[in-house]
């Protein structure tokens, strides 16, 4: 009997797993770096007009119009679907890359790309409906931790086979491809959570679903019953549950369901701290994906690919290192952030606008991957703690 509940506490391993597994191979991306490069390069022939103007445009848009339908959709499937839909949305993504040419051709890649980073909800939702509560900072950390590492292997890997091995950003890709599609292979292994926050919680009503068992509970305060009474009782009322399924349709659950949404979101929102925090998470993250996206532009103005060396891939992984550093230290930071958090976010958020304007300003490459390193440093800072 022992051995058998110490398996069943150990069945989170296995999920946990194959979550970081999916997680690294996702996040194995030499490319991305040298996407600009490689998409104003011989490869695609673009200009840097229709990269800036027509192509990345289009992740913006696709990521906003499918976050918050794509968000609700995950939990109504339970998360694993939503993750073989992004790792399918990935392989379509440098499939496209690879072989498609054309402006039209481009704006599908974002398109899709857009599809895999509103999905990313589901890598970090799934963990938490197939463990304890109490391992949920353990896996947490460890699935967070592997994509950090997985980027800046990725990066330094990217820059090594473009600098010293000679390869070209086609190659890159290729390698890309191979990695998220064993990404989409390792998502088939994940096991289907039984419950999502949503549409298949766990409630009191789901534990004690009969009318006989909620008078068993209720009941303790009358007289005992005998067990004919009990019988007779439960016989009269037998069709009662076949009727409430009759009319309970997927309907009314699903109205249940978003009625408990909006009080969730009441409750949560009626702290006026936590509006004000949520506010900034917002308006950061959209300003931060909006420098992730365009950064490569700013670098290829500064110093053109086809006439200087390209260092996307180095810069890269010193800034995912120093955002796994600046994380790591909040949590032996022995601060109150319930009295000092909004002046963390004023000073830092300030630090990150002087490096905007650094990186805006400065005619100096240099001078502009410094800006960037500082930029996504604090970023990482204060969304840790924001978190």
């Amino acid at each position: 009997m022992g051995f058998w509940k110490q398996e069943k506490s150990n069945t989170w391993t296995f999920p946990t797993v194959i979550l970081c597994l999916y997680g690294f191979f996702y996040m194995m991306k030499p490319s991305e770096p040298f996407l600009t490069p490689y998409l104003t390069g011989p490869d695609k022939n673009l200009t840097m007009d229709e990269v800036t103007n027509q192509i990345f445009p289009l992740w913006t848009y696709s990521y906003l119009a499918l976050l918050f339908p794509v968000f609700l959709i995950t939990d109504y499937v339970r998360y694993k679907p939503v993750l073989l839909l992004q790792g399918i949305s990935f392989v379509i993504t440098w499939l496209l890359l690879l072989f498609a040419h054309g402006v039209a051709a481009m704006q599908v890649v974002e398109f899709f790309y857009g599809m895999v980073t509103a999905t990313e909800v589901a890598y970090y939702a799934y963990i938490y409906s197939v463990v304890s509560t109490d391992r949920y900072q353990r896996v947490t950390s460890y699935c967070r931790s592997i994509t950090l590492v997985a980027a800046t292997i990725a990066a330094v890997l990217g820059q090594l086979l473009v600098s010293l091995a000679g390869v070209s950003y086609f190659h890159l890709n290729a390698i890309t491809l191979a990695s998220v599609s064993l990404a989409l292979v390792c998502s088939f292994f994940l096991p289907m959570p039984q419950k999502s926050m949503f549409f298949h919680r766990k409630d009191v009503s789901e534990t004690l679903p009969g009318p006989d068992k909620a008078a068993a509970t209720g009941g303790t305060d009358g007289p005992p019953s005998r067990p004919e009474d009990k019988s007779s009782a439960s016989a009269d009322r037998a069709p009662a549950p076949e009727q409430q399924a009759e009319n309970a349709k997927p309907q009314s659950h699903m109205l249940r369901v978003l009625v408990q949404l909006g009080r969730d979101l009441r409750d949560c929102y009626s702290s006026r701290k936590l509006l004000y925090w949520s506010l900034w998470w917002a308006l950061a993250t959209a300003g931060f994906n909006q420098v992730l996206n365009y950064i490569q532009v700013l670098w290829d103005f500064r110093a053109p690919a086809h006439s200087s060396a390209v260092y996307n891939g180095a810069v890269e992984a010193i800034a995912t290192f120093l955002s796994s550093v600046t994380s790591f230290i909040v949590q032996y930071m022995k601060i109150n952030w319930d009295l000092f958090g909004e002046l963390s976010l004023g000073i830092f958020s300030a630090i990150d606008a002087g490096s905007l304007f650094l990186m805006h300003f400065t005619t100096n490459i240099w001078a502009c991957y410094a800006g960037y390193l500082i930029f996504k440093a604090c970023y990482m800072l204060l969304i840790t703690i924001a978190t």
